[in-house]
């Protein structure tokens, strides 16, 4: 919450400093006050008020000042803050300008010079102007504004990023919007500038990264020991349900995530069959819940970060970033999760974040209202965005290779999609092109059975396909299966007493790969002391609930590790 600011303008510094010191007697508490020493200045001051949304109650601005005169002004700042009350301090002989400004800008009042004593001659008036405008803005808040294009990649990852880290913002679109048309002047922004993000009484932050926006919103984005016993690689739900019990158990804990916690799951806009929720909650909700026990315990979060390599110090374990940094742990719990696979057809990477997305965040689901949507994927989370999508969208074409949904998706989805009247499922169908200038326009579909093809006028697409687990990081660290998924415990030991092979395309590496005389324990990866838990596990089950059971398994045998050290 941002205090309202009151502007005091006087070329006379005597006189600027007088008013502004009556002005923090009587208003300091409610409002900040602001001095400026010339027009120019105090059209400056407005322009950056206004780009921090940081609301301006009053102005008040001596009529003789050279360069621009009282009333010059306070027409100007009428036009950038209409809602601000206006004062003008005049001597005797400049009564005739002041009606004149009450006609001419809508002046709210004007004021004689000297105001001595204030108590009688200018509290009583400022008491009443500002009473009307606190009666006219009760409950103002600063949110954060993001201005930007409705097809731009970075402006979608912004909101993107925003949303899952619970960051409440204001979205302008610069085309469609007057307001994010006026913010980009006052930034003096360029088309290279967007997004141009508002942080309240902060600088705008032009195109930032998401590091830049991180840090510019106070999350933490550096670890605050150089050695923890306990370091989480991802936060969905494995990650957060490992750092509640590490750092509830007494275990210096700090969670790593390249972008904001929840995971796939906290994109999610219902999760229905997960125990205890009866009527189902959204990601969102279960995320939140989840970060406040890790809070509450003291685990650490650190976000934007990129994890891009894990490498072995003697008795510890060190998780390198991009930049170059690292911190080091005396065990590991690799929970990076996956990541929905690339689909591939022509034209769908150049539209990548301008029509074309993997994914979907479920509080974005209303920039679709009107439009035709199209959603490729068969399993429960493509049918939760399908039903979310149509709440707001013209009508979602769900596009499924396979000849049935009750195959891979939960029933209870199956029919909620099969009675929607905005959702029609396409069967035995598959997306082989996209085009669109500048964004996505059309989608080229193809029968599976008869290979015929036929175009459909689209102006979203959001894919869910397979599972693509994020371990290309860990090459050389941990043994991985030919498509990445990490192998742990039994797997890693070929021998009389292994159990028999999960998939044709599981890794049955020998004895050797695991070094210790002791077996690795259920969930250790072929690095004594560092684990893996939820979907980035090798045969795991790919549900929450699974992955929230295996984040709390796993730091049963990181006490078990750390006794052995």
């Amino acid at each position: 919450m941002s205090h309202p600011v009151i502007l005091t303008v006087d070329d006379d510094p005597h006189v600027s400093a007088a008013i502004a010191r009556d002005l923090r007697s009587q208003y300091g508490e409610d409002y900040q006050v602001v001095r400026a020493t010339s027009g120019a200045e105090a059209l400056e001051v407005v322009r950056r008020l206004s780009l921090r949304d940081q609301p301006l109650a009053l102005v008040a601005a001596d009529q003789r000042m050279p360069g621009m005169t009282g009333t010059a002004l306070l027409g100007q700042v009428r036009e950038q803050a209409p809602d601000a009350k206006l004062v003008l301090l005049t001597a005797y002989a400049d009564t005739d300008a002041a009606i004149a400004a009450i006609n001419e800008i809508g002046l709210d009042h004007y004021l004689l010079k000297p105001w001595d004593p204030p108590a009688e001659r200018l509290y009583p008036v400022l008491d009443d102007l500002l009473g009307d405008w606190q009666r006219d803005h009760p409950d103002h808040t600063s949110d954060l504004r993001v201005v930007g294009h409705r097809w731009s990649e970075q402006s979608h990852a912004t909101k993107t990023f925003l949303a899952s880290n619970h960051v409440p913002y204001r979205w302008y679109d610069v085309e469609r919007d007057e307001e994010g048309a006026r913010l980009v002047e006052l930034a003096g922004a360029e088309a290279a500038d967007l997004p141009l993000v508002l942080v309240p009484e902060a600088e705008a932050l032009r195109a930032p990264t998401i590091r830049e926006l991180a840090t510019a919103l106070g999350l933490r984005t550096t670890a605050a020991r150089a050695l923890y016993d306990v370091c989480i690689v991802g936060g969905g739900p494995a990650g957060l349900a490992a750092a509640v019990y590490a750092a509830s158990e007494g275990l210096t804990t700090v969670v790593v995530e390249h972008s904001a916690p929840g995971g796939q799951a906290g994109t999610s806009a219902s999760i229905e069959n997960y125990l205890g929720f009866p009527r189902g909650l959204s990601g969102s909700d279960l995320t939140q819940r989840a970060m406040a026990q890790v809070r509450r315990f003291g685990a650490e979060m650190v976000v934007a970060r990129d994890v891009v390599s894990l490498e072995t110090r003697g008795p510890v374990q060190a998780v390198r970033f991009e930049d170059g940094g690292d911190l080091e742990a005396r065990s590991v719990i690799i929970a990076t999760g996956v990541s929905y696979r690339r689909l591939e057809a022509p034209g769908l990477d150049s539209l990548l974040g301008r029509g074309v997305y993997y994914g979907a965040n479920a509080s974005e689901a209303a920039q679709v209202a009107g439009d035709e949507v199209f959603v490729v994927g068969a399993a429960n989370s493509a049918g939760q965005a399908a039903l979310n999508l149509a709440r707001h969208a013209k009508r979602v074409h769900l596009v499924v290779r396979g000849p049935a949904l009750d195959a891979t998706m939960s029933s209870y989805l199956v029919d909620r999609i099969q009675t929607h009247p905005s959702i029609e499922v396409l069967l035995r169908t598959e997306v082989v092109a996209a085009e669109g200038d500048g964004h996505l326009e059309r989608l080229t579909l193809a029968d599976r059975q008869s290979r015929a093809t036929s175009q459909a006028e689209a102006g979203w697409l959001f894919v869910f396909i397979g599972a693509s687990p994020r371990t290309d990081w860990l090459d050389g660290a941990v043994v991985r299966d030919p498509k990445g998924f990490i192998v742990t415990g039994h797997d890693l030991v070929a021998g009389p007493d292994a159990p028999p092979p999960r998939s044709t395309e599981s890794i049955r590496p020998t004895r050797s790969i695991w070094s210790l005389s002791r077996p690795p324990f259920a969930l250790e990866t072929s690095t004594p002391g560092v684990f893996a838990a939820g979907d980035v596990r090798l045969d795991s089950m790919k549900r929450v609930a699974s992955a929230v059971g295996e984040g709390a398994m796993s730091v049963y045998f990181v006490h078990r590790y750390l006794a052995t050290m």
